[in-house]
């Protein structure tokens, strides 16, 4: 059996599905706020001193903090069954399913949020790891369990679930730098859909 490993945001989609669903899950007064609290952060992203994990872990705090959780899964149920069908790329659905024929073991690994990856895949039948919200009570503390799941955190909880030498060929799937840890652990690796050089 073959273990294949797909990004999400970019690969399997057209493009961010994180923003969107942010703009949608946080309210408007919280939206407000991070424009401001985040303008720091977000200009030092740009500048290649902080890294985009971190931009999204303070946004996801100021965004969910306190935030009934059922009412944001909702919320990620509602986007995953209706805007993130419109978004997939015709051919990771190809490649998902050429996968999924073969038998092989497929998993999402990405830095979209649980809420509604985890909605999708389900539905899918799919394995995935993800940046997952923090709930306590019933509410939302707006931290993120593990981290932004993204670049090295990847493969370290790739590694955490998955014995690789289990598998006779391990595939990979991404589309951005963030990918290249993943892509470096696979014997077939494809970056923005075209096969790259093999294991490193």
């Amino acid at each position: 059996m073959n273990l294949a490993l797909f990004d999400f945001d970019g690969t399997i989609t057209f493009g961010d599905t994180w923003t969107p669903f942010m703009r949608m899950a946080v309210r408007p007064s919280r939206r407000l706020a991070a424009r401001v609290l985040l303008a720091p952060p977000y200009i030092a992203y740009r500048l290649g001193v902080v890294d985009v994990g971190r931009v999204r872990e303070m946004a996801a705090r100021i965004g969910f903090s306190g935030a009934a959780a059922s009412g944001i899964r909702d919320v990620g149920r509602r986007y995953a069954s209706e805007t993130l069908p419109r978004l997939i790329r015709p051919e990771a659905a190809e490649r998902l399913e050429w996968h999924r024929a073969r038998g092989d073991e497929i998993v999402v690994v990405s830095a979209s949020l649980d809420v509604y990856l985890g909605p999708w895949c389900t539905e899918r039948g799919l394995s995935y790891i993800c940046t997952t919200l923090e709930e306590r009570d019933g509410r939302l503390t707006g931290r993120c369990l593990g981290g932004d799941c993204s670049a090295k955190e990847k493969v370290h909880r790739i590694r955490a679930r998955y014995r690789l030498t289990d598998y006779d060929s391990i595939y990979a799937y991404g589309d951005t730098a963030d990918d290249q840890p993943m892509l470096s652990i696979a014997d077939k690796k494809y970056y923005r859909w075209w096969e790259i050089a093999g294991r490193n």
